[in-house]
């Protein structure tokens, strides 16, 4: 891996003489194989850290931490690194196709027969509290297809408390979509498409490895561009993007993560390069790789409990996620709170021609720009919007992205950072 690694940084290297940055091939690094889905198994979070370092070195960025580049922390996280099967009667079913294990599920001891008990939805709905933990070797299986609003949300509620009592089961036509989970339950929580599970099955086998890391380390990357000496204004514009994603489960199943969030990634690096190409700068460039945005906004909450530098002199923040599509234009999140800077976005996108449509939303604790906005400092999140739905799933793959809107999106952002 190290040799491969090595040999990762120097194709860059090489590359980053060139006119412009190699966005696509970074990206499709971050999402191969060998980075695990950037999580907790097989050290993908690790790797992609050390990729970005090297990124940030070739493209001339300078360490912005009190111990280089990198910035550790540490949380608790449920993982799941070995074993991994579903077997409905003779059935085997595919991880991550036809069955999730839900990310807060507790493991099996070895291989485990369940006999599967069919749960009325009615009678669920009311209440768990007449509840008792079943009986070793059976698996309550509920049926959530047909319902929603508040129905569903109960529903949901409801299975969380039967994995107190017992292994759990639900069956949805609904698309699957996995996360991260700091928590884990009793037994084991499983969620299957109906469509895909036999008729009229009344056993499974399931074996599955499941490991709580309650004090799993990751880092922060940041990086350093500073203005030119010439300029009169020392304030400085922090741009972020995400690079963890939700890793393994199992080792056949993987999560690439390429629009969540390889792409932003791929997005910060490609403007901290044009960004240092350029001789003049009028104000400081901060670039950070937060990791822990999954498991709940960890790394950019840490970052802005320990700063590398006082938080006081951030001008602004341009936070970066889902950047692969851009069919259908960007939405700007905080856009109603800071009218100012997105009045002069759109000005700047109408005057370039660069997006079918600047769309404004407002305030939202749905990314690493939320800890900073919570401090008063104006910031932004962007995200692309198009055709490609894939989110939180195995087909979260590089080669889906159209990058339709990449290179038109990034003229326009870098021209309303040199705005500032």
């Amino acid at each position: 891996m190290r040799l491969a690694l090595s040999f990762v940084a120097f194709f860059y290297t090489t590359a980053l003489v060139a006119q412009h940055y190699a966005y696509k091939e970074a990206i499709t690094t971050l999402c191969s194989a060998p980075f695990a889905g950037r999580g907790y198994v097989d050290n993908g979070a690790q790797q992609a850290a050390q990729f970005i370092e090297s990124e940030f070195k070739a493209i001339g960025l300078k360490p912005k931490g009190k111990k280089g580049y990198k910035q550790a922390f540490h949380y608790s996280v449920q993982t799941f690194p070995g074993a991994c099967q579903l077997i409905a009667g003779t059935d085997t079913l595919k991880a991550g196709i036809d069955y999730l294990i839900d990310p807060a599920s507790a493991g099996t001891s070895g291989k485990q027969t369940y006999q599967l008990v069919y749960c009325k939805t009615a009678t669920l709905l009311q209440s768990t509290s007449s509840f008792k933990p079943c009986p070793p070797g059976r698996m309550l299986v509920v049926q959530t297809s047909g319902f929603g609003g508040d129905t569903i949300k109960i529903l949901k509620a409801r299975l969380k408390e039967l994995s107190k009592f017992a292994p759990v089961l639900e069956l949805n036509d609904e698309k699957l979509t996995w996360s991260v989970s700091q928590s884990a339950t009793p037994y084991p929580l499983l969620h299957a498409v109906l469509s895909k599970w036999p008729s009229q099955v009344n056993s499974c086998q399931l074996e599955l490895e499941a490991r709580m890391l309650p004090n799993f380390q990751t880092h922060n990357v940041i990086g350093f561009l500073p203005a030119s000496t010439e300029a009169k204004s020392k304030e400085t514009i922090v741009l972020s993007a995400h690079y963890d994603h939700l890793g393994k489960m199992g080792q056949q199943a993987y999560f690439p993560g390429a629009n969540d969030n390889a792409s932003g990634v791929g997005m910060l690096l490609y403007l901290a390069h044009e960004l240092a190409r350029q001789n003049e700068r009028s104000v400081n460039y901060v670039f950070i790789a937060f990791s822990g945005e999954e498991a709940g906004l960890i790394g950019s909450k840490y970052f802005t409990e320990h700063p590398t530098f006082d938080l006081k002199k951030i001008r602004f923040v341009l936070n970066l996620d889902i950047m692969g599509s851009g069919e259908e234009g960007i939405t700007v999140v905080n856009a109603t709170k800071f009218p100012t800077e997105f009045e002069r976005l759109v000005q700047l996108n109408q005057q370039h021609a660069a997006l079918t449509q600047v769309k404004s939303r407002g305030p939202a604790a749905n990314s690493d720009h939320y800890f900073f906005t919570e401090l008063g400092i104006p910031s932004f999140f962007i995200y692309t919007m198009g055709p490609n739905k894939h989110y939180h799933d195995i087909e979260d793959r590089a080669e889906e992205l159209s990058y339709a809107a990449f290179e038109p999106l990034a003229t326009l952002l870098l021209e309303f950072l040199r705005s500032f």
